[in-house]
C-alpha cells in the first residue's frame, strides 16, 4: 500500500512538472506569436484572474488607446517562465488575484520598480509596495459567514471568537493552505505574534465540523446543509450566489447566511486585493504603464469591483449595488499588505506544524 501511495504520489508530481513546462513553451508560442506585428501598439498580459472579469475592462482600455492587449491566463508558470526567458520575455503585465505571486515576483528580481504619481495619488499606501513593485486593484474582505437559524446575532464578533468551545463541531473552513486563509493567519500572526495564533489555529481545528476542504462556496453550502453553522469565505463569494440564476440552487445557500465583518471595535475585517505588476523585462513599458493608471483610475475601478463584487481600493469610488445593500460600511484592517505576505511563511510552517487540515479527525 505504501509504494502504491509512494507511486501515485510520484505520478502526480510529474504530471503537476508536465503541465508546467508545457504552460511555459505555451507561454513562449503565445507571445512570440503577438511579437510579429512589429509596428502594432500591445500589451502582454499574464492573468491569474479569470478572462470574463477582465476583458470587458480591457476591451474598453482598447478602444479608448487603441493599444492591443494580448492575455494569456493561468494560475501556476509564470516564475520559471520569467526566469528562464530572462530578456527574451514578451510579458510586460502579471494580474494576479492575491499578493502572493507579486510579493514572489518582487523577491525574485522578476518585476521592476514603477514610479507614477497618479498610481501613488490613487491607490493607498497599504495597498501598494512600499518598494513600488507591485499595486493592489481591488479588495476583498476575508469575512465569517453565519447561520441565520442557528447563529444569533452579536454571538460573534471577531476572528478570535471563533476559537471559543461553544463553536466545537460547528465550523466548515477550506484547506487552510490556500492562499485566502494563509493571509488571514498572516495577520492573525502581525495582530497576535506567533505562539498566539498557533493556539488559536488549534482551537479553532476542535472546532471543525469536518475536515477542510472545497472552494469558499462549499462551505456556504455546507452552513445550508446544516453540517455546520459557521465558515471563513471571502466576501465577493456572496454576490457570486445570490446572482446565480445558472445554479440558482447557490441563491438558496446565501440567503441562509448572514454577513458579519469581524473585530470592528478594534483593528477591523482583514482585507486582501488583486493586484499588478511590471515584468522585469516588459518589451512595452510605457504602454504598461499607460494600463497601469487606466486601471487604477476611477471609470476603471468601479467597472472592476463591480465585476467581482469586490470593493475598489482608490478612495471614494462608488461600489456596486449589491455590495451597498448586504455589506454596507465597514471598518477595514489597515495594515500593510506588504507585511501581510512577508508573514505568509510563518503561516505556512504553522499549518503544517498543527497539520490543520488533517487533524483531529
Amino acid at each position: 500500500m505504501f509504494s502504491l501511495v509512494s507511486g501515485l504520489g510520484e505520478f502526480n508530481l510529474f504530471l503537476l512538472f508536465f503541465k508546467k513546462q508545457f504552460l511555459l513553451f505555451l507561454l513562449f508560442l503565445f507571445f512570440m506569436n503577438n511579437s510579429v506585428n512589429a509596428g502594432i501598439e500591445e500589451i502582454n498580459i499574464y492573468s491569474y484572474r479569470q478572462p470574463f472579469l477582465i476583458k470587458p475592462l480591457l476591451n474598453a482600455f482598447t478602444n479608448e488607446t487603441k493599444i492591443k492587449v494580448n492575455v494569456i491566463y493561468s494560475q501556476i508558470g509564470i516564475i520559471n517562465y520569467l526566469k528562464k526567458s530572462n530578456q527574451k520575455s514578451r510579458v510586460d503585465l502579471v494580474l494576479t488575484t492575491d499578493i502572493a505571486p507579486l510579493y514572489k515576483l518582487a523577491k525574485n528580481g522578476l518585476s521592476q520598480p514603477v514610479y507614477s504619481e497618479i498610481l501613488e495619488k490613487n491607490i493607498p499606501a497599504q495597498y501598494r509596495d512600499p518598494n513600488h513593485h507591485w499595486f493592489g486593484l481591488t479588495a476583498r474582505a476575508r469575512i465569517i459567514y453565519a447561520s441565520k437559524n442557528r447563529v444569533k446575532e452579536g454571538e460573534i464578533k471577531n476572528y478570535e471568537d471563533l476559537s471559543k468551545p461553544e463553536w466545537r463541531g460547528r465550523i466548515c473552513i477550506r484547506s487552510a493552505k490556500h492562499t485566502y486563509n494563509l493571509s488571514l493567519i498572516s495577520s492573525m500572526i502581525i495582530a497576535h505574534g506567533v505562539a498566539k495564533t498557533e493556539k488559536w489555529l488549534r482551537e479553532i481545528q476542535f472546532n471543525l465540523a469536518r475536515l477542510p476542504y472545497g472552494n469558499d462556496r462549499v462551505q456556504v453550502k455546507a452552513i445550508y446543509e446544516g453540517v455546520c453553522d459557521i465558515a471563513i469565505a471571502n466576501s465577493y463569494y456572496f454576490g457570486k450566489m445570490i446572482y446565480n440564476t445558472k445554479n440558482p440552487e447557490q441563491i438558496d445557500w446565501a440567503e441562509s447566511v448572514n454577513l458579519i465583518f469581524p473585530n470592528q471595535s478594534n483593528r477591523g475585517t482583514h482585507m486582501a486585493v488583486s493586484g499588478i505588476a511590471m515584468a522585469r523585462n516588459a518589451p512595452n513599458k510605457a504602454n504598461a504603464l499607460i494600463l497601469m493608471e487606466y486601471l487604477s483610475g476611477s471609470a476603471a475601478q468601479y467597472k472592476y469591483a463591480r465585476e467581482n463584487f469586490e470593493f475598489p481600493v482608490k478612495e471614494g469610488v462608488e461600489r456596486s449595488p449589491l455590495v451597498e445593500e448586504y455589506m454596507g460600511n465597514f471598518k477595514a484592517d489597515k495594515v500593510s499588505i506588504e507585511e501581510i505576505a512577508a508573514n505568509r511563511d510563518k503561516a505556512m510552517q504553522l499549518v503544517d506544524k498543527i497539520a490543520f487540515d488533517q487533524y483531529p479527525f
